[in-house]
C-alpha cells in the first residue's frame, strides 16, 4: 500500500494538470459511472491528501435534481483511497481509448489521468470528507498539522511504538517502511510500549516524519539513509531493490546494520513485517 508521500505527490500531480480547468469524467469500467457523470464538464478546483485518502474537489454542483445539492453541501469531492492494489497513470493527450479497468478517467486538452483498482473511489460531499479528517490522525505532511495530538494518545498506551506508528487514527500517512527507519534513525525499540517512550523522542520522531516524507514529495521515493551512511560514503555496494532508496533496515533482514554491524531482525507486528536492529535500538525509549 502506497505510503502518505505517494498520495500527496499524486494531488500534486494532479493540481498541476487539472486543477483550475474543466474536466471529463468517465469511468470505462462502469462502477463509478454516476459519480464520474456528475462532475463531467466540471472545474477541478482543489486537491488535497491526508494520510493515504485523496480527495479532488469540484464546486458547487449545477441546480438540477442533483441528489448531493439536496443534502445541502455545497461541493463535491471524489474521495480516493488505493488501497493495497489501486494505481494511478498519467499521461498525455490526445489520451488512448481507455481500458475496461479504468475506474476513473479524467482528461481535459493537454492530460489524462487514469485510475484502476482502487479500495474506495466515491463522490462525497464536504461533510462526508470532514467526517474522513476526523477519524484520522495528524499527517506530517499538512501544515497545520503537529504532533501533539499523536503523543496525547501515544503517552497514554501500552501498545508497543511500532504497532502505534502504522495506527492510522493516531498518526495518518506512516507507512511500514516510514515506521521501521525512523525508529531507526531515532534509535528506538520498537516493542517499547508508547507510555515508555520520552516526549523529547515523539517531539524528534515526528520532526523528522515531516523532513523525511518531504524528500518523499519531492523525490517521489523514499530515502532514510543520512548523508554520511550512503553508500559512496561507506564505500559499500548501493542498496537493489524494487522499492529504491537507500534504508537503513527496511526489507534488509538477515543483512548487516551499516552503522553496529549486528544482523537485521524481522518479525510480524501488527499485521506488517517489522525491521529493526537490536544492536542499534536495544531497548531504547529516546532519553
Amino acid at each position: 500500500m502506497p505510503e502518505g508521500h505517494t498520495i500527496h505527490r499524486l494531488a500534486a500531480d494532479y493540481a498541476e494538470r487539472f486543477v483550475g480547468r474543466t474536466v471529463r469524467a468517465t469511468s470505462p469500467q462502469g462502477r463509478f459511472a454516476g459519480g464520474a457523470a456528475l462532475v463531467d464538464n466540471q472545474v477541478l478546483e482543489r486537491t488535497e491528501a491526508h494520510g493515504k485518502h485523496l480527495f479532488l474537489g469540484f464546486g458547487p454542483p449545477p441546480r438540477t435534481s442533483d441528489k448531493l445539492q439536496s443534502r445541502g453541501d455545497p461541493h463535491r469531492w471524489i474521495h480516493v483511497h488505493l488501497g493495497l492494489f489501486g494505481k494511478l497513470g498519467f499521461g498525455g493527450a490526445p489520451a488512448p481509448p481507455p481500458t475496461d479497468t479504468v475506474r476513473l478517467r479524467l482528461a481535459n486538452a493537454t492530460a489524462h489521468a487514469d485510475l484502476r483498482g482502487p479500495t474506495t473511489c466515491a463522490l462525497i460531499t464536504d461533510a462526508e470528507k470532514q467526517a474522513i479528517h476526523d477519524r484520522l490522525g495528524p499527517d506530517p505532511l499538512r501544515p497545520d498539522d503537529d504532533g501533539t495530538r499523536a503523543w496525547q494518545r501515544i503517552s497514554r498506551s501500552r501498545t508497543t511504538v511500532a504497532a502505534l506508528l502504522l495506527d492510522q487514527k493516531i498518526i495518518a500517512g506512516v507507512g511500514n517502511v516510514y515506521r521501521a527507519e525512523v525508529l531507526f534513525r531515532h534509535g528506538v525499540d520498537p516493542y517499547l510500549p508508547g507510555r515508555d517512550l520520552s516526549r523529547t523522542a515523539w517531539d524528534a520522531i515526528w520532526a523528522d516524519l515531516v523532513f523525511l516524507m518531504a524528500e518523499g514529495v519531492r523525490h517521489n521515493r523514499i530515502d532514510t539513509v543520512r548523508p554520511e551512511h550512503l553508500p559512496e560514503a561507506m564505500g559499500r555496494p548501493p542498496r537493489v531493490d524494487d522499492h529504491g532508496g537507500e534504508v537503513y533496515v527496511y526489507r534488509r533482514a538477515n543483512q548487516h546494520c551499516h552503522i553496529c554491524g549486528a544482523e537485521i531482525r524481522t518479525a510480524d507486528l501488527a499485521a506488517r513485517n517489522l525491521f529493526w536492529c537490536p544492536g542499534c535500538q536495544a531497548g531504547r525509549g529516546g532519553g
